[in-house]
């Protein structure tokens, strides 16, 4: 059976169990408490050099690190990931953007704010993760206006990716009312077929409020 390395209030680690809940697959889920040092243990480090949740450990053994990275894994032979190569291509094309403009502008301001830590920030730093999510959120807007779901008609692993911290960017102080588009698209992944909506809050690991160890 498969064995996921996950962290709940961990968006990134929701992309891996949202995929997994859509394809039916069992898995073990192993708790990893990231703000209590336990991504550097050795042997989860053995896992994933960065430390980092989620990993994905096979049956044999052989683990896999980074959520998109893991989506695309999991996804190969199904629906959600397509076979004909442009169209794959757009797939990675949209996860790469994902990790650039989402993950790392909306997710880091969503975790600050949730946690306290953006009066802990640079004012200039919050800024700039402001306008970036900002810019993010046009574009997604004006992408979503044109087709259903983002890297064509059919929902693939590149909605999960992008909804996972996107579709929480008010939770970031980030409002949605002037997106039309990638609101209508937030209601039409909301209802695939097995999604998962439960979002746990950073409150329920009362350690969420310290830095994580370096």
């Amino acid at each position: 059976m498969l064995t996921l390395f996950d962290y709940l209030p961990s968006r990134n680690a929701w992309k891996v169990r949202q995929l997994l809940a859509h394809l039916g697959t069992p898995y073990r889920s192993q708790i990893v408490s990231i703000f209590e040092g336990e991504g550097r243990d050795p042997a989860f480090l053995a896992l994933n050099p960065s430390g980092r949740v989620p990993v994905l450990q096979l049956e044999d053994g052989r683990a896999l690190a980074e959520s998109n990275a893991i989506l695309a894994y999991l996804a190969d032979g199904t629906p959600y990931l397509p076979s004909d190569p442009f169209e794959r291509a757009k797939v990675h094309q949209w996860l790469s953007f994902e990790q650039e403009n989402v993950e790392s502008v909306i997710g880091a301001l969503r975790h600050w704010t949730m946690t306290g830590k953006v009066e802990r920030r640079p004012p200039a730093l919050v800024e700039m993760k402001r306008k970036g999510a900002l810019r993010t959120l046009a574009i997604l807007d004006e992408q979503l206006s044109q087709r259903s779901f983002i890297a064509g008609d059919a929902y693939t692993i590149a909605d999960i990716a992008l909804f996972a911290y996107a579709a929480r960017a008010e939770e970031a102080g980030i409002p949605l009312a002037p997106y039309p588009h990638f609101r209508a698209w937030v209601e039409r992944v909301a209802a695939q077929p097995n999604h998962l909506d439960d979002v746990v809050p950073y409150d329920a690991d009362p350690n969420s409020v310290n830095e994580l160890p370096g």
